[in-house]
């Protein structure tokens, strides 16, 4: 097809595909991925492992958050409803049914989507229509009854003390499938690779969506939603499916925490503390990016993974020094800190001011 004929709009489609293989970002994602496919081969700590796939496993729930907050422009409040509903049923299938087997975790994983899905539509509707404010208060009010339920329904639930399970066959940790490049393959290194595989699918349907023209109105309901009425899009429609969409992805990524960890419970999966986390989270990498979950998501299960052990550090360096003890304790402090200076320096998160930086190098 001759391009001439090409409308404006094909034109820079076809003008950002072309240019997309020659991106060096394009390269940097393929160094990340390789990154993440090598992980287990690169370091033998379970530790790091463990720190890494929660990394990937944050980023899709951080980068589902972003196309409600940061591609649509609503707030919610209670995003990590979804991500609990997803996990209590991987939990109770497995831990309290004991339907240890692969086709009833996969039929947990389905349920929790059209739980999550159904419950967002039926939020968005009651809300959206009137005022995208309410949507926050009730999406809150919702994540503390449900997080109320997982605490009080002992039976079901299991209470403050969780669900713990094991999984099938090659999934169990004790199993093994021999070494492989010097590294015994157990149901860990299995476990780590499937949801690898399953984050960076949703990864994928994730970016097709804000690409798609759904997205696009997504984009401009953010950026002025007067004008989209005006058009005459239905704005609180497109609201929802955007809603239900990130909620269907949230409770997937609660399926995958849950099979990683093999434990499930109130703080641990449906509470107010991991919302305030997811927000830091987008904050740190960047709203209507996507990608700027992954460092988000790296920042923070970094710095709550590591910065805790700088007192044993501090303490080896400087033995028999009161004040230097001390001062290592307070590692929230420096949690604090690093969060004000990627604000300061980064007003827009690491990915959105690199892309304005960049932006703007273009234009000059």
């Amino acid at each position: 097809m001759n391009k001439e004929n090409f409308n404006p709009v094909q034109r820079f489609r076809l003008r950002e595909t072309e240019e997309r293989y020659r991106n060096p970002y394009f390269f940097l994602k393929i160094l990340l991925l390789a990154f993440f496919l090598a992980t287990p081969f690169l370091f033998r700590s379970f530790e790091i492992l463990d720190v890494v796939l929660k990394i990937i496993i944050f980023s899709a729930l951080v980068a589902s958050y972003d196309i409600i907050l940061g591609y649509t422009g609503i707030v919610s409040l209670g995003h990590v409803m979804y991500f609990g509903i997803g996990a209590y049923l991987v939990g109770i299938f497995v831990g309290k049914l004991g339907l240890v087997s692969y086709g009833y975790l996969a039929l947990a994983v389905l349920i929790a989507v059209v739980i999550s899905g159904i419950l967002s539509v039926l939020i968005g509707f009651f809300s959206l229509r009137i005022r995208a404010i309410f949507f926050a208060m009730i999406t809150l009010a919702f994540l503390e009854f449900i997080s109320i339920l997982s605490s009080q329904l002992r039976s079901i639930t299991g209470g403050e003390d969780g669900i713990s399970f094991k999984l099938p066959h090659i999934l169990a940790i004790d199993y093994s499938f021999g070494r492989f490049l010097g590294i015994e393959v157990t149901g860990r290194i299995v476990s780590y690779y499937l949801i690898l595989l399953v984050c960076l699918i949703l990864f994928l349907l994730m970016l097709r969506f804000v690409q798609s023209p759904v997205g696009r109105v997504l984009q401009s309901i953010r950026d002025n939603e007067q004008r989209s009425i005006a058009l005459g899009y239905k704005t609180y429609l497109f609201q929802v499916i955007a809603s239900s969409f990130a909620s269907c992805v949230a409770a997937v990524t609660g399926a995958c925490f849950a099979i990683w960890v093999r434990y499930v419970s109130p703080d641990s999966s449906v509470s107010v503390s991991i919302m305030l986390d997811v927000l830091l989270m987008v904050i740190v990498g960047g709203m209507g990016t996507l990608y700027g979950g992954i460092f988000g998501a790296a920042f923070l299960v970094i710095t709550r993974a590591f910065l805790p052990k700088l007192q044993t550090l501090i303490v080896s360096l400087l033995p028999g020094v009161p004040f230097a003890a001390r001062l290592s304790e307070r590692w929230l402090l420096y949690f604090g800190l690093l969060f004000i200076l990627i604000v300061y320096f980064f007003p827009k998160g690491i990915v959105g001011t690199a892309q304005e930086m960049i932006s703007r190098r273009k234009e000059e």
